[in-house]
């Protein structure tokens, strides 16, 4: 039994043991509610209360950080389970909840949550509306991981649909988010909680790619959605994404290069309509699918572990889709065979000649392999070093606490790990998560051990990231470096804002090295 609110996911609560403290996401809202909002206040709800004389509080789900509150309820007329979102004070505070609620009441969809009722009652305001039994997009890839891509393309079809038809109403949604999305038990996905606003279609279709993205690897990549618990989504020292297909390996290639089109602010995109089309001719049987996708823009960026692409534009090519008879243009994409194994593209048929593009692979590492590189010292920094090659983001090693950061002008330049590899490797790229944001970071890699200290044999592999913005870092070459040894670092660590000194730290959740 799922509700959401402003993209905010409601645990089960029936199904949670009556001495289990709430999950942090039935307490406050994460996604993009407006953290200036009042809290609730006024006349308070109980359970019990009809509202309308129709409309029974059974169960208080959560208070959210927008100032409302969702409850489980019945309508007693006609006798059916519904949501209430009430928001104290009602009134002025209250008109865009309900302007949003009239807008979405007047559209029909199976793909959106059902409106049922809007009242004002100035103290306090509710909106009444479908109940759904199921559980939300983040709470599923919470769960159970990661969702395949045809699973991911059928999810995101129905949300474009939905998506769509309020489009063609005159409204944008505003709110498309992992938590806005419920899967329902009966195999509905429905979208619910449209926000009013400064909403727009272009900022929706974005939001659907962001939705494919995070499905497809668990990370959110969307910087304006605003504070948010969800993992960040790994980019490198340029902010530039990285494309779904680096994060996670078997997503075919048609459904990345769909996401990093939709993902990439230089990339016109499609309308709602367009891309709901594009999705329902992806979202069949692979006996019925046709080879490759839909590009939405002739000059495509590069991403950022690949090796650059080389591209040869054909003739274009009609694409007819059907949305309400709706007929597009695109341009058909081929790729020529590269050395090295260049980047994926996008090919209108499979080629028994073409030589097959073949990824990086993750070279899996021990605890053996890792080990403390501080030159200036600091050798009792060891407890947890493993557990910064586990595969678990859950577990990490953490540098002691600092009274003052590293860099110059501090305690000292820097500290560490190397990673031994046990022979030469061609690294294609690396994968850092951090504990906290704000640090800065580098990898070095060489052929022989630093030699007491030095890291002068040693050469960059991609970009410094400086007091970097986020937690998951990538560091990656156009050209494999042939390296056995390499070194991760740490020119500059953030405030420890759980310490109450104040204090400097930093911790590695996880590295991921990819060879060749």
């Amino acid at each position: 039994m799922t509700q959401v609110d402003e993209g905010q996911p409601v645990a089960e609560r029936e199904r949670r043991p009556a001495d289990q403290p709430p999950a942090e996401a039935e307490l406050s809202a994460d996604a993009d509610a407006d953290s200036d909002s009042p809290p609730v206040v006024g006349r308070p709800a109980e359970i019990g209360e009809v509202l309308a004389e129709r409309y029974r509080l059974e169960e208080h789900i959560n208070d959210d950080a927008a100032g409302r509150q969702v409850w489980r309820g019945v309508d007693i007329m006609l006798l059916r389970p519904i949501a209430v979102v009430l928001r104290s004070p009602g009134g002025d505070a209250a008109q865009e909840m309900l302007a949003a609620a009239v807008t979405a009441s007047r559209v029909v969809h199976p793909n959106l949550i059902g409106v049922y009722d809007a009242i004002d009652e100035v103290d306090r305001a509710y909106v009444v509306r479908e109940w759904i039994e199921g559980s939300s997009l983040r709470q599923l890839v919470e769960g159970d991981g990661a969702l395949d891509s045809d699973r991911a393309i059928s999810m995101c079809h129905a949300v474009a649909d939905a998506v769509s038809a309020l489009h063609a109403s005159g409204m944008a949604h505003g709110n498309v988010h992992p938590g806005t999305v419920l899967l329902a038990d009966d195999g509905r996905v429905v979208l619910t909680d449209a926000r009013a606003g400064a909403a727009t279609n272009d900022g929706d279709v974005r939001a659907i790619g962001g939705l494919l993205y995070y499905a497809l690897t668990e990370q959110w990549p969307q910087k304006e959605a605003g504070p948010t618990a969800l993992p960040d989504a790994v980019r490198d020292e340029y902010g530039v994404l990285a494309a779904p297909r680096q994060v996670r390996a078997g997503i075919a290639t048609h459904v990345d290069d769909l996401v990093y089109d939709l993902l990439d602010p230089k990339v016109t995109l499609p309308s709602s309509d367009v891309l709901a089309a594009e999705l329902g001719r992806l979202d069949v049987g692979p006996e019925e699918r046709a080879y490759g996708t839909l590009r939405f823009s002739d000059s495509l960026p590069e991403p950022p572990r690949q090796a650059p692409r080389k591209l040869l534009y054909g003739v274009a090519a009609a694409v007819v889709l059907a949305v309400v008879g709706l007929t597009i243009s695109a341009k058909a994409l081929t790729s020529k065979d590269e050395p090295n194994g260049g980047g994926p593209t996008a090919s209108n048929r499979p080629s028994s000649a073409a030589t097959p593009v073949v990824d990086p692979v993750v070279f899996t590492l021990s605890g053996s392999q890792v080990a403390l590189f501080d030159p200036y010292g600091g050798k009792d920094e060891t407890d947890g070093l493993a557990n910064a090659v586990d595969g678990k983001n859950s577990t990490g090693w953490k540098t002691d606490h600092y009274n003052q950061n590293f860099g110059p002008g501090g305690i000292k330049p820097g500290m560490g790990l190397v990673i031994d590899l046990g022979e030469a490797k061609a690294v294609a790229d690396v994968t850092v998560v951090l504990s906290d944001n704000g640090a800065s970071v580098k990898v070095l890699g060489g052929t022989t051990p630093p030699n007491q200290g030095s890291l002068t044999s040693f050469a960059q592999i991609g970009g410094a990231l400086e007091e970097f913005n986020g937690t998951n870092m990538i560091f990656s070459t156009e050209d494999a470096a042939q390296v056995r040894y390499l070194v991760l670092w740490i020119s500059g660590i953030p405030r420890d804002s759980e310490d109450g000194a104040n204090r400097y730290q930093i911790g590695i959740q996880e590295i991921t090295v990819r060879v060749k």
